[in-house]
């Protein structure tokens, strides 16, 4: 496929101009009595004209979701409550995942794949370019895993913060808009809650009821919500209350690849076979398994009131709190650790410059092996917001409404455990890669894995970390109905918002890593083993893999906390990224005799200050410890982001679309200040952020045809540009710093950190719907995405082909749908310093209703039916980085409402 910008820039121009000139030829002058026709005015809750693909009610709803897109004139889709209720979908990522140009992750990087989806992207892009609201503001989120904290602090939000349950609808942006918040290069993504007067009843009470079992984990939790909902009699006044407790258990078993280095030609294995020189090899190869208990409370308070028909106001509040306490024992090989000692491997195979295959028959003097146990006994993540809005019509013309509001999200490890033990150095290692086909074969000959005192403790660790993320904002905006014209009314508006990022490292040491007995005691062991049946869903066989020892996770924090563990403030992990932003727009809504649109301009200014350490005593200061200096970096930009949306109806069945945006994101935290690292004084270079980054900016061109070939039926066709010139990737940059090596002298350095390239992403989407009879009905879709920077490099996210399918039957009692969902390969981004790779996958879910009476309904939902293998690989398929298995996740419940 070949699109470039200019031709759909001007196909766009063409059409904008055609329909505008034919627009004024046909316009027939308003008589002196005749009303300008109403449009709807932009609510606090709801933005105006949203192309809605609404699948509500299942069979019902789809005819009135086909009208609304009919009608609509931007690139919108839509997921109603009711549509959420009736899919196998337990977060908001779950559900927009069925729409077309939307992919979704289950990790926000680091940690890898799980059960539950966490991230929401648009048209195969990074999550960070996808823009997340709550009710049009932002909102503040955390990351519980200690990676995601630290390392790849990004800006997408984290959708397992939000159950499905608190939606009203959710709409997803895929062209913009100048009333919409700038943030969102690829789209947006508006979550809106439910508001008290929005209920017909005068009192509402839905409660919902499960159990979930988890198939690899063998646990069976509970799973509550419950919405209670009062309005007067007025009909002007009301109160929603709703909350949410949902506890769930993870097992995620799971072969990992540390890392991959070259062998040194100079190296004792490349001098013995010189085949063996800069050959890729795995550094580490892990038998990870991971355990966790995931409970998710919280709960939406939402108090309205509407005085008179000319005012409305609200005050709603949303808080969501995750536990999620997590045991991470890993089983390592390590040739790294022998190739460093000199030992010669014999039995090599390379395939694609990698070694898959070698022989270690004895270490000398280097452990081949080593075993991990770590316990985060609080890692948690939280979010909340507070917002006040309201609404006033100040005459038959003029409609206005103003927002106010606070929003936080935490990330927090109060405790990173870790207990280190080293295989004997008598024994041997062994292993055969067979790329992400099959799972990895290991062996260490000589040593029995399975006795805990064959090991000898290495030493032992304590981190804590703490991430705030947090955002004020105030914003006003007014909307004036026109006399007639092409012009239909006219909007614009200010916002004013403050973001803060912050990470707080205060302790970070251990004992240990050196001699004998290094920490003064060792743990106890009570015997345990890997389960059984540890990795026979990713294909781990018997034989593959060795019996091995595990910890238990109170052992491991007992002994942490009670055999002098010391730490220190980290000083290289902290840093944080205050915004300020103010912004305005004007927008015009325009009208013709077969076509509507809006045009606008947004503009924005960023002031920026960045807070970081660098290594060295460049500015002594008696506040500041020795080794390290804390720099300040201030700036600002300016955006003028404009914008165009048009809809033309060609004939009574047939729709076009078409758009031209200018976005921006700002970029990831952890890119513009990440702590320089790794730093090398001999060869002057190391590892970092990059504090001059420009913003992520992007010019779209979208472009639609939909054909509506016979009652409740849609078969659609849309093309996507997007040239990004200022998009980040990774490459190197100089940067004057001490040289502790030279007494501190100043030097100049060569960093590998993020930098600007140019980027291009395109594509098309197909979707199709359709009502079939006695019940049935069925709906597919299918994207392609290409993109590439300057270096011709794939971008993060980038899934060239996602697909969608879907079947479905509902009667009056009884309903029941299948849903399947692919994604092919994408670039998960940096692991490690290395290349990673997510290869594609699908999954299949599927939900069954009953319903016993008007009050009563069963309702069963399964998630993961397939049991997939989340596979990840390297540069190649022959250098693999992972297999996961997170086993099947079954519901069963009942709802009942009042």
């Amino acid at each position: 496929m070949n699109l470039r910008p200019h031709p759909i820039a001007a196909a766009a121009a063409i059409v904008v101009l055609n329909t505008m000139f034919a627009a004024q030829a046909q316009q027939e002058p308003a008589t002196p009595d005749a009303k300008p026709a109403e449009s709807k005015p932009a609510e606090a809750k709801t933005p105006q004209k949203l192309e809605t693909v609404t699948v509500t009610g299942i069979r019902a709803s789809r005819e009135a979701s086909i009208n609304q897109k009919r009608n609509a004139d931007s690139i919108v889709e839509v997921i109603t409550a009711e549509d959420i209720g009736k899919l196998p979908d337990k977060n908001v990522a779950d559900a927009v995942q069925r729409i077309p140009g939307v992919n979704i992750s289950s990790g926000a990087g680091g940690e890898g794949g799980f059960s539950e989806n966490d991230r929401v992207s648009i048209r195969g892009t990074s999550a960070s370019l996808t823009q997340t609201l709550i009710n049009g503001h932002a909102v503040g989120t955390g990351d519980w895993f200690v990676l995601n904290q630290t390392e790849a602090v990004g800006r997408s939000v984290s959708y397992s913060l939000l159950p499905s349950e608190i939606v009203s609808k959710v709409t997803v942006y895929k062209s913009a808009q100048a009333d919409l918040v700038e943030g969102g290069v690829a789209g947006a993504v508006n979550i809106e809650t439910r508001s008290p007067l929005s209920f017909k009843k005068p009192f509402t009470a839905e409660v919902s009821a499960q159990m979930i079992h988890s198939t690899l984990a063998k646990k069976t939790d509970p799973q509550l919500n419950a919405l209670f909902n009062w309005k007067n009699d007025a009909g002007n006044g009301g109160v929603l209350f709703q909350i949410f407790s949902e506890t769930r258990h993870e097992r995620r078993d799971g072969q990992e690849f540390l890392g991959y280095a070259q062998i040194d030609p100079a190296s004792a294995a490349a001098t013995a076979n010189p085949a063996l020189a800069n050959v890729w090899y795995p550094q580490l190869i892990n038998s990870s398994l991971f355990t966790q208990k995931r409970v998710r409370n919280g709960g939406v308070l939402d108090v309205e009131f509407k005085p008179n028909n000319a005012l409305t106001l609200d005050a709603n509040a949303f808080f969501s709190h995750m536990s999620a306490v997590n045991f991470d024992h890993s089983y390592l090989a390590n040739p790294q650790a022998l190739f460093d000692s000199g030992d010669v491997p014999t039995n090599t195979i390379v395939r694609n410059n990698t070694l898959v295959q070698a022989d270690f028959a004895n270490a000398h003097g280097a452990a081949p092996g080593l075993v991990d146990s770590i316990a985060r006994p609080g890692a948690a993540s939280e979010s909340w917001y507070v917002d006040f809005n309201g609404k006033y019509r100040l005459s038959d013309k003029v409609f206005v409404t103003a927002k106010l509001g606070t929003t936080r999200g935490l990330g927090n490890t109060p405790g990173d455990l870790g207990y280190e033990s080293n295989l004997p150095t008598t024994g041997g290692l062994s292993y055969s890669m067979h790329g992400i086909g099959s799972p990895t074969k290991v062996a260490f000959p000589g040593i029995d894995t399975a006795d805990y005192h064959a090991a000898d403790l290495a030493g032992a660790w304590w981190a804590v970390v703490k991430v705030v993320d947090k955002e004020t904002y105030a914003q006003a905006d007014a909307e004036v109905q026109m006399d007639g014209g092409l012009i239909e009314s006219t909007k614009f508006g200010v916002r004013f918002a403050e973001h803060h990022r912050q990470v707080h490292y205060p302790n970070n040491g251990g004992c240990g890593f050196g001699g004998p007995n290094p920490c003064g005691a060792t743990a106890n062991w009570d015997g345990a083993l890997y389960p059984s049946n540890f990795g026979s869903g990713f294909g781990a066989g018997p034989g593959l893999l060795p019996p091995m020892w595990i910890q238990n996770q109170q052992t491991i924090e007992d002994f942490i906390h009670t055999h002098g563990v010391t730490t220190s403030e980290y000083w290289p992990g902290q840093f944080s990224v205050n915004e300020k932003t103010m912004a305005g727009y004007a927008m015009a809504n325009l009208a013709g005799d077969s076509w509507r649109g809006n045009v606008g301009l947004r503009l924005v200014k960023t002031k920026q200050r960045v807070n970081y350490n660098v290594p060295g005593d460049t500015i002594p200061s008696t506040d500041f410890p020795p080794g390290y200096t804390p720099i300040t970096d201030e700036r600002s930009y300016n955006d003028a982001l404009p914008s165009a949306n048009l809809r033309y109806e060609l004939t009574k069945n047939l729709v076009t679309r078409a758009s031209v945006a200018r976005t921006m994101t700002r970029v990831d935290y952890s890119a513009l200040a990440g702590a320089i690292t790794s730093l090398d004084n001999i060869t002057l270079s190391g590892t970092g952020g990059n504090v001059n980054l420009k913003p992520v900016r992007s010019t779209n061109y979208d472009a639609t045809l939909e054909w509506y070939f016979a009652p409740r039926s849609l078969l659609s066709f849309g093309v996507f540009f997007m040239d990004m010139s200022s998009y980040v990737g990774y490459g190197t940059s100089k940067q004057m710093l001490p040289n502790t090596n030279h007494a501190g002298a100043i030097e100049e350095y060569t960093i590998t950190a993020p930098i600007n390239v140019k980027a291009k992403n395109k594509g098309f989407e197909i979707g199709y719907q359709q009502a079939l009879p006695a019940g049935f009905g069925m709906s597919a879709n299918y994207t392609y995405a290409r993109g590439h920077d300057s270096d011709g490099q794939a971008l993060v996210g980038s899934s060239k082909n996602t697909y969608n399918l879907e079947g479905f039957y509902e009667n009056e009692t009884f309903s029941a749908r299948l849903a399947y969902t692919y994604r092919s390969d994408y670039l998960v981004g940096l692991d490690r310093a290395t290349t990673q790779y997510e290869a594609g996958s699908g999954n299949l879910a599927a939900t069954v209703q009953y319903k016993l009476n008007d009050r009563f309904s069963l309702q069963f939902d399964a998630l993961n039916l397939n049991n997939p293998v989340l596979k990840y690989y390297g540069d190649n398929k022959d250098q693999p980085r992972a297999f996961y298995s997170n086993g099947r996740q079954f519901f069963f419940g009942v709802r009942a409402s009042l």
